[in-house]
């Protein structure tokens, strides 16, 4: 058992779980370290008075209580003996590997079950997809206040969603709507430019004409 990604499982379930408090995580950790020191067996029993001095809890009603919190809540099983010559059991579930989530699922957090990491990142992708959405309807209105055509809303939205909506790539946008007009302005004075390009003393190309002058009546059958 790696118990490196076993803390690092088990302290991400601490920072989601609002139930907990420092001396349930002392608790956690004092039973950790005698399951490390006794080479992560299946169930290893306990000592009352020698993990109350490892996790530094001086009162035994605090410590009744946050064992049995953490066997309720799925971080531990505890198998208390009632017997004074016999020392209570205790299994620690396996954080570092994914196949422990169905525990996660069990156990509630201000009343909401907890999920795994999967559906929370799928929850993730979906949040970003609808916020992209709201955020394309904003722009096409915006830009249909200001009379301006749906294409250049879509050019504006599609170049700054590509960038991640910073300046530059560097800074993110404080005012979209201030960055819109900029986009409008300069669309503007390209239109301006490519007009006075196309102005009487300056024709444009016309694509139906053969401006090459090329002979349109070859046979490919003859060798070059």
């Amino acid at each position: 058992m790696n118990y490196i990604t076993h803390l690092n499982g088990v302290f991400h379930q601490f920072s989601k779980d609002a139930r907990l408090n420092p001396t349930h995580i002392s608790l956690y950790i004092a039973l950790f370290q005698l399951w490390n020191y006794n080479r992560f067996p299946e169930e290893f029993y306990i000592n009352r008075e020698e993990i109350m001095k490892f996790s530094k809890i001086g009162s035994n009603t605090t410590y009744h209580r946050c064992i049995k919190e953490l066997s309720h809540w799925k971080y531990i099983l505890y198998k208390p003996s009632h017997n004074p010559f016999k020392g209570s059991k205790v299994r620690l579930f396996n954080f570092s590997t994914s196949d422990k989530q169905d525990l996660y699922l069990d156990s509630t957090i201000n009343g909401q079950a907890l999920v795994s990491n999967i559906n929370i990142n799928k929850h993730k992708v979906n949040f970003i997809k609808l916020e992209a959405i709201a955020k394309e309807k904003l722009i096409f209105e915006f830009f249909k206040k200001e009379n301006y055509p749906k294409l250049e809303a879509e050019k504006f939205f599609n170049h700054y969603q590509g960038i991640g909506w910073k300046v530059g790539g560097k800074s993110k946008i404080v005012d979209w709507k201030a960055t819109a007009k900029s986009w409008m302005l300069k669309a503007g004075e390209m239109k301006l430019s490519f007009r006075e390009q196309t102005s009487e003393n300056n024709v444009p190309l016309d694509h139906n004409q053969d401006n090459l002058h090329t002979n349109q009546n070859k046979n490919y059958n003859e060798p070059l």
